[in-house]
């Protein structure tokens, strides 16, 4: 969402020091966050307005024209251009040399220069909307027309930017931080959080009462649960018109295109105050009165581009007492348009359910502004506010206006949300005590209305919070956070120890198997949606029977969870067949069957699902791509660390070529399948003039081998002396005993051999082994050498009795 700092001036006095980077960075730490900064003005650099004082034919090109303009310099300056409608005294856009400009609206932007056009010099450049940024304020009939500012109050000279009021400031702000929260769609929410973040009053909006003895507006609600508020107000004496510059200018930095003055005014309520508003011809609402209901089923709605959509039972409709006449906080269709003709209007301010907006803009893929705001749950409060601001416009905009009836129909209202908080909650939630006189303040910033009695905070929510966003004490406890900012918190280190390394075998052999097949086989890993395009089922052939089907698809085709990687790998194959002839893809990941999975609790029902790994070769050789294929399987064992896969032939897999497929087992049972993809099943995923290879393998019965621990010693950088020593020693002491002893004073140990028999004494046995001595710093000598050796005999001697033997 764009967000103006012109428009938030309007309901808060910001402090004088704080920049537009301020507020984006306080915004986010606080609030949402904000993904960017734009000055408006500054893509108008050097773009001024000038006005012509005279226009002549080019002596050298027909289509051209040499215009003298005043562009507030001492002389006048005369500037070529082929614009169809120049005439002397007209206020144009003119680009001097430095501006940046789309030429003819199209391609990269282009910097200005003076030049010469068919002989005669040219100083700049007289503009069409399209080449600066001006389409939707001067929407060009012909590409050749240049931008007419007859009406605007200007002078020449002066900044376009200034001229057009776009020298403003945007905040683009990110949708899925607002996602939970309905009350900031809206400038005056995001202006309420800033009031409360650097507390500084919030000014009230326009509070208008209605003539309560005006005749009422006929209005019938059939379903209540659905339209929780239905405002309908009949004025007369308003009509087609273009809005104030203002306005425009307002809308068109917030990313909205000006229509006229009527459907302006409804768009700059619902960017005000993020309640969406709607008007209708009063003379085509047919009986007077307006009916809010579900369709009937096959009924069809005529839209403004001339479709007709086929609306169902669940789909709720803005009816006159003959027919649909719009799809309910969605879009207007074609009946209920402003025209030309149109003198009077039915003004709508609604409230509809955030579910019913939800399923019926995903079914007709309809995504408004509007229903981005009501399928947040706004509460049923702001249908006044947009109700006060879009009279206050009317009136001002329309002075002659003249509202006929009126009714405000209100079955169902928001109620305010009650939460009790303890101190205790807060100071162990926060990590940090603050006393009540804080908490108290900074909630009631935010709207809320506290009271603190036996350490305990009875907090009543407001009414734009009360929708969902503000609903468990934690909530209470996080605005109190976020408020404060998250960097006044101390940070604290986890109390957490690391003894030793888990050992996760089957972990690590996931990690080796990516490696081997991205290193070892040049395969690039692939990551897709956990949801399979049906054309890519039915192309595999595979029985989809235990597939788990989703509720509310993202597109009507996408409905199916993966249950095999190989529909998705077709799919893969069938889009990098664009752009390379011969590729490997991998990927490694989970798919889901009908069935239930605990995952941590028996409550917690999840389908059972299972990681497979599939892989694909692609080359227009058939042979080389099983092969090759086949190999990279035949060495993963190997290579991975885990018990070797074998290959049968027993069962063919639905999507192989008959002559072209193996089945994998692993101790006896089969695990997946590797093979050619047919001829059939490639035609109908659209792969052509290529052979592929496909394998598929359930990971999970995967064994990974024991892991071994190993340790890194450097080499050594001086040369190891090597000596064999044999000892006799009692026939009751064991090698164990031996190394405990002088495992301390060697480099290496190693064991030879160990005799009894002849030469050797009953109950003795004879023990050599081999060891290496050293230094770290210097190569030893033969005295060093000799004082080791005779300190490893006398420890042997003593610890376990042993003797040099001689023979």
């Amino acid at each position: 969402m764009k967000v103006s700092l012109k428009w938030l001036k309007k309901y808060i006095d910001l402090p004088e020091k704080i920049t537009p980077k301020d507020i984006a960075y306080d915004l986010t730490l606080r609030t949402v966050e904000v993904e960017s900064v734009e000055n408006i003005g500054d893509k108008f650099h050097n773009i001024i307005v000038g006005s012509i004082l005279e226009v002549k034919k080019h002596p050298n090109a027909d289509l051209l024209k040499v215009c003298i303009v005043d562009i507030g310099e001492k002389k006048p300056v005369q500037i070529v251009c082929g614009g169809i409608n120049l005439y002397e005294g007209e206020k144009v856009v003119v680009c001097t040399p430095g501006a940046e400009v789309y030429w003819h609206g199209e391609g990269e932007l282009v910097k200005i220069k003076e030049t010469k056009m068919r002989g005669e010099d040219s100083y700049g450049m007289i503009c069409g909307a399209s080449e600066v940024f001006l389409d939707k304020f001067f929407p060009p009939k012909d590409e050749k027309e240049i931008v007419d500012l007859k009406g605007i109050d200007c002078y020449p000279g002066q900044s376009i930017a200034e001229a057009l009021c776009l020298d403003d400031i945007v905040l683009e702000i990110d949708n899925k931080s607002l996602t939970n929260r309905p009350d900031l769609w809206g400038h005056y929410g995001i202006a309420r959080e800033l009031s409360a973040i650097y507390d500084v009053p919030l000014k009230e909006l326009p509070k208008l009462e209605i003539d309560s003895k005006l005749p009422k507006y006929q209005v019938s609600i059939e379903d209540k649960e659905k339209c929780r508020r239905y405002v309908a107000v009949e004025i007369d004496n308003v009509y087609e018109k273009p809005s104030p510059l203002w306005m425009q200018a307002m809308l068109v930095n917030v990313g909205l295109r000006p229509i006229n003055a009527i459907v302006d005014i409804t768009n700059y309520v619902m960017m005000a105050v993020g309640q969406p508003t709607h008007a209708f011809d009063r003379t085509h609402v047919e009986g007077e009165k307006i009916v809010v209901r579900n369709a009937s089923k096959g009924e069809k709605l005529l839209l403004l581009d001339d479709n007709y959509i086929e609306l169902d039972t669940d789909d709720l409709v803005i009816c006159d007492t003959k027919e649909p006449m719009a799809l309910a906080g969605i879009k207007g269709g074609k009946k209920d348009s402003i025209l030309p003709e149109t003198t009077g209007i039915v003004l709508e301010v609604a409230n509809f359910s955030a579910g019913t907006i939800r399923k019926t803009d995903k079914k007709f893929d309809e995504k408004t502004d509007s229903a981005i705001r009501y399928e947040k749950n706004i509460d049923t409060e702001r249908v006044s506010d947009g109700l006060s601001l879009s009279l206050e416009l009317f009136k001002e905009l329309f002075p002659e206006s003249k509202v006929l009836a009126y009714n405000d129909v209100y079955p169902s209202k928001t109620e305010r949300i009650e939460i009790e908080v303890s101190q205790d909650f807060l100071d162990t939630r926060l990590g940090k005590v603050l006393d009540s006189k804080t908490v108290i303040g900074v909630l009631t910033k935010l709207g809320y209305e506290v009271q603190f009695k036996n350490n305990i905070y009875h907090v009543v929510v407001p009414i734009w919070r009360s929708t969902g966003d503000v609903s468990i004490k934690d909530d209470v406890m996080g605005d109190v956070a976020r408020l404060l900012s998250f960097e006044s918190f101390e940070a604290k280190p986890l109390p957490v120890s690391f003894e030793h390394a888990v050992g996760q075998p089957k972990i690590l052999l996931e990690r080796r198997i990516r490696e081997y097949l991205a290193y070892r086989c040049g395969f690039n890993e692939i990551f897709t949606y956990p949801w399979i395009d049906e054309k890519y089922i039915k192309a595999s052939k595979i029985d989809a029977s235990s597939a788990v089907r989703l509720a509310t698809p993202p597109a009507p085709e996408l409905a199916v969870l993966r249950f095999s990687l190989v529909p998705g790998m077709l799919e893969s194959i069938s889009k990098n067949l664009r752009y390379y002839e011969d590729f490997k893809l991998f990927e490694m990941t989970q798919v889901y069957e009908k069935g239930e999975y605990h995952e941590s609790i028996k409550e917690e029902v999840l389908p059972v699902h299972k990681k497979l790994i599939t892989g694909c070769v692609v080359n227009k050789d058939a042979k080389k791509c099983f092969y090759e294929a086949k190999g990279v399987i035949e060495n993963m064992a190997r290579v991975c660390h885990m018990e070797e896969l074998s290959f049968v032939n027993k069962e063919k897999p639905a999507w192989a070529d008959i002559n072209g497929y193996l089945n994998i087992e692993l101790n006896g049972e089969l695990i997946g399948n590797l093979g050619l993809i047919s001829i059939r099943v490639m035609d109908e995923a659209k792969i052509k003039r290529t052979n592929a290879v496909i394998f598929e393998i359930n990971f999970d019965k995967f064994i990974p081998f024991a892991s071994r621990t190993n340790e890194y010693k450097p080499l050594p950088l001086f040369p190891l002396v090597e000596k064999d020593l044999s000892l006799i020693v009692d026939d009751n002491v064991l090698w164990e005993d031996i190394v405990k002893v002088i495992k301390g004073k060697v480099r290496e140990l190693e064991f030879i051999e160990e005799y009894r028999g002849n030469q050797i004494p009953e109950g003795k046995k004879s023990v050599t082994l081999r060891f290496k001595l050293g230094y770290n710093d210097r190569t030893m000598n033969t005295e060093e050498i000799n004082n080791e050796m005779q300190a490893i005999i006398n420890s042997l001697s003593k610890k376990c009795n042993a003797i040099i033997r001689d023979k």
